[in-house]
């Protein structure tokens, strides 16, 4: 990956498809699709989250549903459009994806806690990992009945995972994102050692 301190006419490009990841990242999916669907603001329930955890706290599966699969399809397609101009312009744009997603100009830079996108862009990156990631989502869930404990074993396994896989470009990627999803998940984490975090499927009071 080129210096950020070299030539502008070189580094334009990878500037570029950062910026035009964080766009398609920050499309509030979960807001937008909640209004549409006439179930209000969803800032005003539950966590406050964009999110689909959030959204199936209004009741509408079907709605979460949707909202989780394009949370996570638009870090994927930021991914997968970079990587038609080489491996840096994957982890770049699926990178911007994901700091879109959670920082989003358009919502005064508060977005959701990102976990739909991370898994969304470790799919695209290398799907092998992105699968691992989801399948290690998809116990701990089950298990435990926590999403937000999920996340973070999920997040925490992906740089992991990228190192197993011998990727150090994804590897970085994987602990930035990570880093950043721990970030957005502190208030679970207090709530998780105080034991007051909801479990899966528990409505949260407003």
């Amino acid at each position: 990956m080129p210096s950020p301190m070299g030539d502008l006419t070189y580094i334009w490009p990878y500037w570029a498809a950062a910026a035009l990841g964080y766009l398609l990242g920050s499309i509030p999916f979960g807001l937008v699709l909640t209004r549409l669907a006439g179930l209000g603001d969803i800032r005003a329930i539950g966590s406050g989250n964009i999110g689909a955890t959030n959204v199936l706290r209004t009741g509408n599966k079907g709605l979460a549903a949707l909202t989780l699969l394009l949370d996570g399809g638009k870090g994927a397609a930021a991914a997968v459009l970079g990587a038609m101009y080489g491996p840096d312009m994957t982890i770049l744009a699926g990178g911007g994806a994901f700091v879109g997603h959670l920082f989003p100009v358009w919502l005064r830079f508060r977005g959701g806690k990102g976990m739909a996108t991370f898994l969304g862009v470790m799919l695209a990156v290398n799907w092998l990992a992105g699968v691992l990631c989801c399948l290690t989502w998809l116990v701990v869930a089950a298990l435990l009945r926590y999403s937000s404990l999920a996340s973070l074993a999920a997040a925490a396994a992906a740089p992991a995972l990228a190192w197993w896989l011998g990727n150090w470009q994804i590897m970085e990627l994987a602990a930035f994102m990570a880093i950043l999803v721990f970030v957005r998940h502190h208030q679970n984490i207090r709530r998780l050692f105080s034991g007051t975090e909801p479990k899966i499927g528990a409505k949260k009071k407003t």
